[in-house]
């Protein structure tokens, strides 16, 4: 009798634009996985419930996206040790014995702009834009990477302030509201809040981009998104969406996480498989900058079995 193939999914609103079912059906070919990938809307406010019946129905695990990574740390039953700082998950994993969360997001930032695009932050200054479930995953690696400053600007300026102090130990960060921006200049700047979603940026002084500077934009869509274009229109050097962040890394989707850390794998031989699957996925021609890369920020396997505080 034919077995069911293997069942996950990426939730989120909107979800229309994911490349996600995509990009796994090809690691499925890739990798002989019997597995099917869809997208699902979710309703405002319905996030838990739909999470509950995928998994119910039999569904192995689960890329989250905007903006529900603040309800799936809350979803999790254990969290590995940087989803938990970050408070926001974006990859859930349905186990027997609970519900494991992690934030791959982080690294899959720092893999596309340090691996595939060639960029330095260290001494850069740095403006993240928004103070969301996003903004939350990139803060810890971004600031590892010792940047001059990191400034978190949103909307509601309390909430920027109150992630500044979340990471203030891990360097130099501060937060503020648009408006505090007139007169400073950054050198990347990183749009994390979902406002390209319905082709509106957030309000930038004219002059906030330095010479030079680069822009990104974690979201991506068929077409170039609206924070890309405006990096065009602002000098940016280099404007990039996120498609090369797709999944969060890569290894760091659902499948591969599920494969990697089942039965009795050790996390050493998860690290390689996430290896071989970013290269393979993602066109990732230099293996020993990966692997570089993944071990510098093993600690996503340390602890995914971490029961929440």
């Amino acid at each position: 009798m034919t077995t069911r193939p293997d069942q996950y999914a990426v939730m989120g609103n909107p979800i229309a634009h994911s490349k996600s079912p995509r990009i796994h059906a090809l690691f499925a070919a890739q990798t002989g996985q019997r597995l099917e990938y869809r997208a699902i809307l979710v309703e405002p406010g319905g996030f838990a419930a739909a999470a509950r019946a995928f998994r119910d129905a039999g569904g192995k695990g689960l890329n989250v996206t905007v903006p529900f990574k603040q309800d799936a740390w809350v979803f999790a039953d254990l969290l590995s040790v940087r989803a938990e700082r970050a408070g926001a998950v974006n990859t859930l994993i349905f186990e027997p014995g609970g519900v494991r969360g992690d934030n791959t997001d982080g690294p899959g930032l720092m893999r596309d702009l340090t691996v595939n695009h060639g960029y330095r932050l260290a001494g850069q200054r740095v403006l993240l834009l928004g103070a969301g479930g996003a903004a939350r995953g990139v803060l810890q690696p971004l600031l590892m990477e010792k940047p001059a400053q990191l400034v978190i600007a949103n909307r509601t300026a309390s909430k920027a302030l109150e992630l500044a102090l979340r990471f203030g130990d891990l360097g130099r960060v501060s937060g503020c509201g648009f408006a505090e921006l007139a007169g400073r200049q950054f050198d990347l700047i990183i749009n994390a809040t979902s406002a390209g979603l319905e082709n509106v940026v957030p309000p930038l002084p004219d002059d906030v981009l330095a010479a030079d500077g680069w822009c990104y934009d974690l979201t991506y869509g068929s077409e170039p998104t609206v924070f890309v274009r405006w990096g065009r229109e602002h000098g940016a050097a280099r404007s990039l969406d996120g498609l090369g962040n797709a999944g969060g890394a890569g290894g760091g989707s659902v499948p591969a996480v599920a494969r990697n850390l089942a039965g009795d794998r050790t996390r050493d031989r998860g690290l390689a498989g996430w290896v071989r699957f970013s290269w393979l996925a993602y066109g990732m021609n230099n293996r020993a900058a990966a692997a570089g890369l993944l071990a510098k920020y093993r600690c996503r396997y340390e602890a995914v079995s971490r029961p929440r505080r």
